[in-house]
């Protein structure tokens, strides 16, 4: 049986050029969609599989992002008096099933490198890791739909999902694998970061929202990665390397991936929650 997996990492430390100027003194990664900022749903994805402590990967000017997690009492006992701390429930929730850390990653090398800030954290043990960016909306947490089938099989693990559209295809990184047995389970051969449209994964296997769950044999590939794509250093390049040394598996999750990397994908997913509110969405329907 694998080491239960209790820690997550979770890469924040990105500059947010495409949301200048709001950007500018704002992380991207607290954009709003609807009430909550884009890396709480990430949070609570992680809470919600069972991971109890995550470390966030930032750099400068990230501080909203510790306010945000952090617990304000004399805001909430204001709240109370005024009758509103409902509005704080899911963040108060959060406090209690998860423990924060921070650690900052010095210049942007990258998210292999970022990923290696956080190496002293996990130490030994399995952990979740996820971008900041990307919203996947399921009925079962996609980290714990991986989580499960690493206790399956004790093996890594990335989330994918299948696509038909070769062209959209070329759009993300594609996933080579073998199906396996087990349903929705394959296994990695190569990843390809955007590969031509006569050479896109054959089962139509993309890394729809980078969610994976690792073992302490990353860690050794991250730090022999040489620097790849604008000289930084990337877990996609490592994850190859591992997948030619052991077995490296790839789980189609059930769930829909939000990408709120840019102005229109932000959007799409605001309108997409907001359409699952029934109130809200008669309002939206009564704009057209």
């Amino acid at each position: 049986m694998p080491k239960k997996v209790k820690k997550g990492i979770i890469t924040v430390a990105g500059m947010g050029t495409r949301f200048l100027p709001a950007t500018k003194a704002m992380p991207k990664e607290m954009l709003p969609v609807l009430d909550k900022p884009v890396v709480q749903y990430i949070v609570e994805e992680m809470a919600a599989s069972g991971i109890e402590e995550i470390i966030f990967v930032t750099s400068a000017q990230k501080e909203a992002i510790e306010n945000h997690f952090d617990r304000d009492f004399d805001f909430e006992k204001f709240l109370e008096e005024k009758g509103k701390l409902d509005r704080l429930s899911s963040l108060m929730e959060l406090s209690k099933k998860v423990r924060f850390f921070y650690t900052r990653q010095s210049q942007p090398l990258g998210n292999g490198h970022a990923m290696l800030c956080a190496k002293e954290f996990i130490g030994d043990e399995p952990f979740a890791f996820s971008d900041g960016d990307s919203i996947i909306d399921a009925e079962t947490p996609v980290i714990k739909q991986l989580i499960d089938a690493y206790n399956t099989h004790g093996n890594p693990i990335i989330g994918v999902q299948r696509i038909e559209d070769k062209k959209a295809m070329t759009k993300y990184g594609n996933v080579y694998a073998k199906p396996l047995r087990h349903d929705r389970t394959f296994r990695v051969t190569e990843f390809v970061e955007k590969p031509s449209i006569k050479k896109v994964s054959p089962h139509g296997l993309i890394v729809g929202g980078m969610r994976y769950i690792f073992d302490k044999d990353i860690w050794k590939f991250l730090e022999a990665q040489g620097s790849g794509k604008d000289g930084e250093i990337w877990v996609a390049d490592a994850a190859n390397e591992l997948a030619k040394k052991k077995k490296f598996l790839a789980y189609e999750y059930e769930g829909t991936y939000f990408d709120t990397g840019n102005k229109v994908a932000l959007l799409k997913t605001a309108i997409h929650f907001a359409m699952k509110d029934p109130e809200i969405r008669e309002q939206i329907s009564e704009m057209f």
